[in-house]
């Protein structure tokens, strides 16, 4: 029997559920200005579009909060003669969980739905059966005849992975839990915070999976004094793999970043968001992940220095439509971000 979240749970459906490869975010960005507007004192979208919701605080100390909205997705390169589509990949895929998997296809004139095929088994020779799958192998059959999809289909169109949002159990599973779960908890902290001592600027980044960009360039229009930032990480607490392997585990708290392939956090904001944590009674963790990097590091630029950190929501399957994430690392992850926000004063120094 799956567990009833103490948090606004259709809410985080709405955005996981919702579309957005890496530079096309719209369908996300507008529900994220939607839910964003009536807590903030100032939105606006840049020429990115990230999307930026300002708490004037007491001071002109400023801290950005940042999480991405885009998922992995494809887009479509070629359609052949009998009416299959090729594809380029727009984030990183795992090529081996890509066969016989549902997608959409947008299209400026609608929505199309496909399937990602795969051969049986038993008609394969045993050299295609032990062939490594590769993302440029991937074919979508959109169950049209040729001439219909290049009339309805053209280089350019966007997919997603069709799969819709589940709890099952204590998890919460789907595809893009990697990172609306995290813009979720962006929203949910600006709706829970008032009167705070220092401006806060919540932002939704874009294009994370192709390379941290929207951070980049947040990270110096914004120009912040402290950035924190919001991303699921990897929970390989499954069978195969060893304790040391785990990264993190589901139920055991929100996850502290210590380090990961693109960033090392800077250690006073990591202790301050350990001692807040301690004091509030939320239950943590510590994250040293070996590879992938998040828009932590985006806000680290030649345009000057920043004392950055990151809080992240332990999720299996990384990268799959079956992602899977803890609703109490969830709820975790929103206290922590809360409180460390409402008892920052601009007044700690986080040089080294």
């Amino acid at each position: 029997m799956a567990v009833d979240p103490d948090f606004e749970y259709k809410l985080l459906t709405r955005l996981t559920e919702a579309r957005g490869v890496p530079g096309y975010e719209d369908r996300v960005r507008e529900i994220v200005r939607e839910e964003l507007t009536p807590h903030v004192d100032a939105i606006r979208t840049d020429a990115m579009g990230n999307v930026i919701g300002t708490i004037e605080g007491d001071s002109e100390y400023s801290v950005a909060v940042a999480g991405h909205m885009d998922e992995i997705g494809f887009m479509v390169t070629h359609v052949d003669d009998d009416g299959f589509l090729a594809v380029d990949p727009l984030g990183g895929f795992d090529p081996r969980v890509l066969k016989a998997q549902r997608v959409t296809v947008h299209t400026p004139e609608g929505d199309l739905p496909g399937v990602i095929g795969s051969p049986p088994p038993h008609t394969l020779d045993e050299e295609e059966r032990e062939r490594t799958p590769k993302t440029e192998d991937v074919r979508i059959d959109l169950g049209l005849d040729p001439a219909a999809v290049e009339e309805r289909v053209s280089p350019g169109d966007l997919v997603t992975m069709e799969q819709g949002t589940e709890l099952v159990g204590e998890h919460v599973t789907g595809k893009a839990i990697d990172n609306r779960v995290s813009v979720f908890a962006l929203i949910e902290a600006a709706r829970r915070i008032e009167n705070p001592q220092v401006t806060i600027h919540f932002a939704a980044t874009v294009q994370e999976e192709v390379g941290l960009r929207g951070a980049r360039a947040l990270g110096v229009d914004l120009d912040p004094d402290l950035a924190i930032a919001l991303d699921t990480t990897v929970a390989n607490d499954v069978a195969g793999f060893e304790e040391r392997e785990y990264v993190t585990e589901l139920g055991a708290g929100a996850a502290i970043k210590l380090k990961d392939s693109s960033v090392i956090t800077s250690p006073k904001v990591h202790r301050r968001l350990a001692a807040v944590a301690e004091e509030s009674g939320i239950t943590h963790q510590f994250e040293v992940l070996p590879a992938g990097g998040t828009d932590t590091a985006g806000f680290q630029t030649p345009a000057g220095a920043k004392p950055v950190g990151a809080i992240s929501i332990p999720t299996r399957y990384l990268h799959t439509v079956t992602e899977s994430a803890h609703v109490e690392d969830v709820e975790a992850v929103i206290d922590l971000l809360v409180a460390f926000l409402e008892s920052e004063t601009g007044e700690f120094d986080y040089r080294l």
